[in-house]
């Protein structure tokens, strides 16, 4: 039984027609109301625990009456609940609909990783040398490391949800930082390798081109375009169901930091065909994470838009 607990200001000449939209929803529960107790805005406290599954519309349903613009509403988790009613209504109400994502949280996930602090240009730059170690060490298990550190994926899912949402700043935005980024992460890569050549610390292995790693990630193939749209499509599920364990291994999945860790290397050892491979790699699983997210987006939503409208025909017959 999954719900959360909703806090909203209310201004006192919309407390009426609040509480009449609250009260009307069998999946809200302990609907609870403090007249005049709000200061900064000044108003009526809300709360309430909604099960998730109709949470979405009840949420718009606030947000509709304009509680957003004159008011706030809050969202918090709700762990643990014993509420034999709640799990009854569950049952009766939702059906398909009690594990529906409730897409205000989803965004606020989304949004939260697609801010790009000085740390987010840090963590590349340090994925993208460990990235560098690995293919010059031939250590697969760096390779994992570093796509674990590397934090691209938030700003990829940030450009997704700004073509879903036709937000052309949070698409700049994204796109910028993933441009800055991976260059600084290819210009660090490509003066460490220099460095490690320069002091003739490669192994003899790489030395003499025996490259496995390196070769797997400058190879762009249909496998690689494979891996790229399933790993779009879990990422973006894992974020609508906050499963973090299915997200991890998108992370260790696809092929961005360690080619842009692989563009520095080559370049520094005048490899310049795989330079040019790992070049591509990146370029299509940027593309394809963003495209594939974009597109698992829109037909969740679609999909849960769906259910839910059937949901409400079946209340209005019930009623007719």
């Amino acid at each position: 039984m999954d719900m959360i607990h909703v806090r909203a200001v209310c201004p006192p000449d919309l407390t009426e027609r609040t509480m009449a939209l609250l009260s009307a929803e069998p999946c809200v529960l302990n609907l609870l109301l403090h007249g005049g107790s709000v200061r900064n805005p000044d108003g009526d406290a809300v709360e309430c625990d909604v099960l998730t599954g109709a949470a979405n519309e009840v949420l718009r349903g606030l947000r509709d009456l304009g509680l957003e613009r004159r008011g706030s509403i809050i969202l918090a988790p709700v762990d643990v609940a014993f509420s034999q009613r709640a799990a009854k209504a569950g049952a009766e109400e939702l059906g398909a609909r009690a594990r529906a994502p409730v897409w205000e949280q989803v965004e606020a996930r989304i949004r939260a990783e697609g801010s790009y602090p000085p740390s987010f240009y840090l963590f590349l730059v340090i994925a993208g040398i460990i990235g560098a170690v690995g293919i010059i060490t031939n250590s697969q298990i760096l390779i994992v490391a570093a796509m674990v550190v590397g934090p691209e994926y938030g700003a990829i899912t940030s450009v997704a949800l700004g073509i879903d949402e036709h937000s052309r700043p949070r698409v700049r935005q994204g796109l910028m930082a993933l441009l800055v980024g991976f260059l600084l992460a290819v210009v660090a890569t490509f003066l460490f390798s220099l460095l490690v050549r320069g002091f003739g610390l490669q192994p003899k292995a790489f030395e003499l081109g025996l490259r496995p790693v390196s070769n797997l990630i400058n190879t762009p193939n249909f496998f690689s375009a494979v891996v790229a749209v399933l790993a779009g499509i879990v990422g973006i599920v894992s974020l609508t169901e906050a499963r973090t364990s299915a997200l991890l291994g998108v992370f260790i999945s696809v092929t961005t930091i360690p080619a842009g860790a692989d563009i520095g290397v080559s370049c520094a050892f005048a490899s310049w065909d795989e330079a040019w491979g790992s070049l591509l790699q990146l370029l299509l699983n940027i593309v394809v994470l963003i495209v594939v997210g974009t597109g698992t987006l829109k037909c969740q939503r679609a999909l849960w838009r769906r259910v839910s409208e059937r949901r409400h025909e079946r209340a209005v017959r019930r009623t007719a």
